[in-house]
């Protein structure tokens, strides 16, 4: 068993297969690709339940450490990303560092992330669109608005259980017919919401800043309760553990490398470029959101933009935020669903899934059957749970693909010092993925136990079918026999 768990594919093999993807993203397109998925729910949604719930109006401190642990993960996937121009992120690189179960147990939790980060955006959407409704005179039954089971109340005061959250299988199936449509079409969509969600970012931005309160930023760090993660020092940490699945865009522009023109070249600029610009925003707008609405308000509020909105008493101005940041999530979904699909493609190529996840339509040359099988399973995760659960899976899932990228690039700079890198992490081979691990293992010990249980026995599931068929069915396998 120690052999197949650890045998590697060459550089040169990783490389050099054509999945049939037609290779249309530039640069602007990745960078849109990572902004759009990376400025989404995090920003628009988890913020509230961060501050409310973990860190108060520190909360920018919050997405400010999140951004430099992602900063050391993200010159290490520049790194990979320059050797190894092939679709499939964390999973590829991992392959051909550290070993086929490594790369196994990668590519499983990356399905997790972006099936788990799909549906959270989604349930997120879901809350904006039933805003939209209202500020439109539309009242939706609330039954259909929550997860299965949720305890809700009606108009009339009474206290009703959720059937499911039906806007949020909607956008799920929405945006997954989109991508079946072609690359091509579909990304020349993506960027003009991205340009739109960036309007509408710094929009709210300049009218919101007049009405900041020095009253709802002090203490900046509230005081700890008295348990771990619950305000102070330790519900920073917490709260960046929460919303650390904000910065994933960066790691789908990795795996679009088969969709890209010059995937060595673009591949690390995009990374890095869609990181930097992601920060930023998070930084300003985060402070805006805690400076006009007091974070005990936001408690448990997944719309917390337009609890800001509503607060300035501008309702024309709030519907036509909300409606653009409704339409703004298509973006993150969009990326979401599309690296997901990547992922199951490279994997079903080696072998490790079935063949059904590689076969791609003749008319648009896009992965039918991993779209259609990605959108049940998100629609169902979307419609029966609550969105804190949803994104503690998202960002652990995220943490652990950052941690083994950084291992990664230290061991192929030991076993391969000579291969060609048209990029290189500054400060030697050890440096700045030891940073890495250190500040993302840090982020990831602070989230609480429960969602350390629920990946654990993820990760032993997928061991499970690894062991039943991924390891006979390896194409490396049968290469090297």
């Amino acid at each position: 068993m120690r052999r197949p768990f650890w045998r590697t594919k060459p550089i040169s093999q990783a490389a050099a297969p054509e999945t049939g993807l037609h290779r249309v993203l530039g640069p602007w397109q990745l960078i849109a690709l990572g902004v759009g998925v990376t400025v989404g729910a995090g920003l628009f949604s988890m913020t509230g339940v961060a501050a409310g719930q973990y860190a108060g109006p520190a909360v920018t401190l919050s997405f400010m450490i999140a951004a430099i642990a992602c900063a050391f993960a993200g010159l290490c996937y520049a790194e990979l990303a320059g050797m190894i121009p092939e679709a499939g992120s964390a999973y590829t690189y991992a392959y051909t560092s550290m070993g086929e179960g490594i790369a196994w147990i990668i590519g499983w939790d990356l399905i997790l992330e972006y099936t788990v980060n799909a549906s959270t955006v989604a349930a997120s959407w879901s809350g904006y669109f039933a805003s939209l409704m209202h500020e439109i005179g539309i009242s939706l039954d609330p039954r259909l608005l929550a997860p299965t089971g949720a305890s809700i109340m009606t108009s009339d005061g009474q206290f009703v259980r959720a059937w499911f959250n039906a806007p949020a299988v909607f956008i799920i199936c929405a945006v997954t017919c989109l991508l079946m449509c072609g690359t091509r079409g579909s990304s020349k969509i993506n960027m003009a919401i991205v340009a739109l969600k960036l309007l509408i970012i710094g929009s709210v931005t300049v009218i919101c800043l007049p009405h900041i309160s020095a009253a709802n930023l002090h203490p900046f760090i509230p005081a700890n309760t008295g348990q771990f993660g619950q305000f102070g020092a330790s519900g920073v940490m917490r709260a960046a553990g929460l919303i650390f699945f904000a910065y994933i865009g960066f790691d789908i522009v990795s795996t679009a490398a088969q969709d890209s023109h010059n995937p060595q070249r673009n591949i690390p600029l995009s990374v890095l470029g869609s990181l930097v610009l992601a920060a930023v925003i998070y930084a300003i707008f985060s402070f805006v959101i805690v400076g006009v609405v007091n974070y005990q308000a936001m408690l448990h509020d997944p719309n917390p933009v337009a609890t800001v909105l509503h607060s300035l008493h501008i309702p024309w101005f709030s519907a036509l935020i909300t409606f653009g940041i409704a339409l703004g999530y298509i973006s993150v979904i969009y990326g979401l669903l599309m690296g997901q699909s990547r992922i199951c493609l490279s994997m079903a190529r080696d072998g490790l899934l079935p063949s059904l996840f590689e076969t791609l339509n003749r008319r648009s040359r896009t992965p039918w059957s991993s779209h259609i099988i990605t959108a049940v399973v998100a629609s169902i995760l979307a419609a029966c749970l609550p969105i804190d659960i949803l994104g503690k899976m998202t960002s652990i899932g995220t943490l652990l693909a950052f941690i083994i990228v950084c291992f990664g690039v230290m061991v192929l700079r030991l076993r391969q010092p000579n291969a060609v890198r048209r990029f290189k992490t500054p400060g030697g081979p050890f440096l700045v993925p030891i940073l890495g691990i250190l500040s993302c293992g840090t982020v990831m010990l602070s989230m609480d136990i429960m969602t350390w249980i629920r990946l654990a026995l993820w990760l032993l599931v997928g061991l499970g079918i690894y062991a039943v068929y991924g390891l006979h069915r390896s194409r490396l396998k049968h290469t090297r026999h």
